[in-house]
């Protein structure tokens, strides 16, 4: 292979990129430099600035085997004066961050600005100004291609980016990628949407939803970071392994102060130790349960009987039941949260004894109010009207004394859902208790009502076609102020709860405004893996639109009848050859049977959420587990057993869809039991394999 001359337009490439490498060298080592020992006024400034710049030289990386810049803009006129960058014929070179030279002069650009939002949506429709948009391909960090469309010239016609393809199809080691080189129109409009809407997407497997979920993420904390560094954000995922799995998206991009959790993590106030059956679990996730937690809690507040008697000195002033029940009752039809309305109780009883005070002719200030309310005939009188109540404790009563549920359920729940919820062996305290997950939202809805709970500026819901009403509405608590992106595909809902539309789920999580928007172009799954998964979904989800699969390559399928173990450890083997991670997904019943062939046979295996690595790129997964990660090659070993681990069939169903569409390249489907019907049909149905 020829060396490339100076004037070979990869070599100047190769060149700018070697700069732009340098120049953020050097804007890393200016921030290394700083010196913060005269500019700051105590220990606690210092504390701050030193992490402030910290995070930014952790920004500031350059991530070696990750491109600093994937494409190229050539505007035909100088951009409008609203956006002040650029002449007539300037380049921009669109990155992952923004780059600039010793003087500022921009290098890179960063992806989310407004300059480069043509580099996803331009097209020979609508060029928007630009005369040439360049892509680079990479191999590892070195710039090896470049591909060009003329988007202005009409004698060039529309073409499907060879580039494009090969870096949505190239084979996946290690945790998620981020698809910022990638982003197609449709998923641009969802990342730029503003921060003061919520924004749901439906998406089918492999339309990319947590990509565009993850950045725009990112996207609204370029644009509104002064905002939502004093608010924070937040993405919440299904489980562990997935938070594993993603949470190098957001670094890669510069972005590394989002905090994530799963939503057992935010509402985690007690130990969990029990597990719901189905039927509990689904009462206890009802939205009714709210208003059962709500009764239940203001029934302690109870009206007076009795007057109080304040004593100041050588003076009794008395504040008579029916001003002290005018007071009780003004604070319930405020429907103001319970903690907040016992402590504003003991100063509006001190008011009215101020009201006395000046009537008589004295002159009392707010210290003398305050002091009122501290006086202890005052505090006496709330702790009997308005006691405290601790949320667990409340939570713990209503599951343990049928009387109490029954009470503050009748016309919510019937008899049969109240008994469905009852503990079979009452708990003695909240510690002895075995809390279930259903329990311990119970309990955050219940301190909710006590006290309002920290709203954050943005939150990012993924995999919500799983959560109950109840887990939404402690999701929406947390951006009551703020915003939400709710990511999730209603195909592969798994829980006996599941959201059976996304209005639904919407108002639950507080955020019925939010707008509804469906990816329907498929750039993971291949077409073969695609189109016979697709087989289910008239059976868990008639309503939806199939995935339709954009990818050239139409991938590597094949139904393959087994006798053993021994022979879904050979197709394992056998799709190690190709380059990339390898997952095997099967039934959890048979994941030890599964793990003892793969260890006899001498095959090293991971765990889910576990990184792979060039020594070791198989994953050994339960189906429960599968869902939101993906695979180059994947074995899907007794897709019968996966339906039969279920509670019922089209939850078995939909979990199988889950399973069926974790591939990126190719899919074998081991089998010795038969197929689940749904899937059979005439042999001129099925992809070739």
């Amino acid at each position: 292979m020829s060396t490339p001359s100076a004037d070979d337009p990869l070599s100047r490439e190769r060149a700018h990129l070697t700069s732009s490498r340098s120049a953020l060298r050097a804007m890393r080592e200016d921030v290394e430099s700083l010196d913060i020992r005269d500019v700051t006024a105590n220990w606690v400034n210092a504390e701050v600035l030193a992490r402030q710049i910290d995070d930014r030289i952790k920004a500031l990386a350059d991530l070696s085997d990750t491109p600093l810049f994937f494409g190229r803009l050539d505007y035909l006129h100088a951009p409008g004066a609203e956006q002040a960058e650029g002449a007539e014929g300037e380049q921009f070179y669109i990155g992952r961050r923004h780059v600039h030279d010793g003087d500022g002069d921009p290098m890179v650009i960063d992806w989310r600005a407004p300059v480069s939002q043509p580099f996803y949506r331009a097209s020979k429709k609508d060029p928007m100004d630009v005369g040439l948009r360049r892509r680079f391909g990479y191999t590892g960090g070195d710039l090896t291609a470049y591909e060009d469309e003329h988007l202005s010239d009409p004698a060039e016609t529309a073409r499907t980016s060879k580039l494009l393809q090969q870096e949505i199809e190239r084979p996946r080691v290690g945790p998620m990628r981020d698809i910022v080189a990638t982003i197609q129109p449709e998923q641009d409009e969802i990342v730029r949407s503003g921060l003061g809407g919520t924004v749901c997407v439906q998406g089918g497997p492999g339309t990319g939803k947590t990509a565009v979920g993850l950045h725009r993420v990112a996207y609204l904390l370029y644009a509104h970071r002064e905002r939502l560094a004093r608010t924070g954000t937040l993405v919440i995922g299904p489980n562990r392994s997935f938070l594993n799995y993603i949470e190098q998206v957001l670094p890669a991009l510069g972005e590394l102060t989002v905090r994530q959790a799963t939503v057992d993590d935010l509402v985690g106030q007690v130990e969990i130790r029990g597990t719901d059956d189905a039927t509990a679990a689904v009462v206890k996730g009802d939205a009714r349960m709210a208003e059962v937690l709500r009764r239940a809690l203001y029934s302690h507040v109870t009206l007076p009987t009795e007057p109080v008697m304040v004593v100041r000195g050588s003076r009794r002033w008395r504040v008579p039941a029916y001003e002290l029940e005018d007071i009780v009752r003004e604070l319930l039809a405020r429907d103001m949260r319970y903690g907040a309305a016992r402590e504003a109780l003991p100063q509006r009883v001190a008011h009215a004894v101020l009201v006395q005070m000046e009537r008589s002719g004295e002159a009392p200030d707010d210290r003398v109010q305050d002091a009122v309310a501290r006086n202890t005939a005052v505090k006496a009188a709330v702790k009997e009207l308005w006691p405290l109540v601790d949320p667990a404790k409340l939570v713990l009563r209503l599951l343990a004394e049928a009387d109490f549920l029954a009470e503050h359920a009748a016309g919510i729940l019937t008899e049969e859902e109240q008994k469905a919820i009852l503990w079979a062996k009452p708990a003695r305290s909240v510690r002895a208790a075995k809390w279930s997950l259903a329990d311990a939202v119970l309990i955050d809805e219940a301190t909710d009502l006590t006290q309002r709970t920290h709203s954050l500026g943005h939150v990012v819901l993924d995999e919500a076609q799983d959560l109950s009403p109840m887990q939404y509405r402690a999701v929406g608590r947390r951006c009551t102020t703020g915003s939400a992106t709710v990511l999730g595909d209603l195909a592969q809902g798994t829980t006996p709860w599941a959201t059976r539309s996304w209005d639904e789920a919407l108002t639950h999580l507080g955020k019925s405004d939010g707008v509804v928007e469906e990816l329907t172009a498929g750039f993971r799954v291949p077409t073969d893996v695609i189109t016979y998964a697709s087989r289910l979904l008239p059976h868990i989800a008639p309503g939806l639109t199939p995935v339709a699969s954009v990818r050239e390559n139409p991938g590597f399928f094949d139904l393959r009848p087994v006798t053993g173990t021994g022979e879904v450890v050979a197709a394992c083997t056998e799709l190690l050859g190709n380059e990339g991670s390898t997952g095997l997904i099967a039934a959890d019943a048979r994941i030890p049977a599964l793990a003892e062939a793969l260890t006899a046979a001498g095959l090293g295996y991971l765990a889910p959420g576990e990184e792979t690595t060039r020594q070791t790129r198989l994953t050994l997964v339960p189906a429960s587990l599968a869902k939101g990660l993906e695979y180059d090659y994947v074995v899907l070993d007794e897709p019968q057993a996966v339906v039969d681990g279920e509670p019922d069939e089209r939850t078995g169903l939909r979990r199988l869809y889950v399973a069926l569409t974790r591939a990126v390249s190719g899919l074998i489907v081991t089998h010795a039991a038969p197929l689940p019907g749904q899937l059979t049909g005439s042999p001129a149905d099925l992809p070739a394999g």
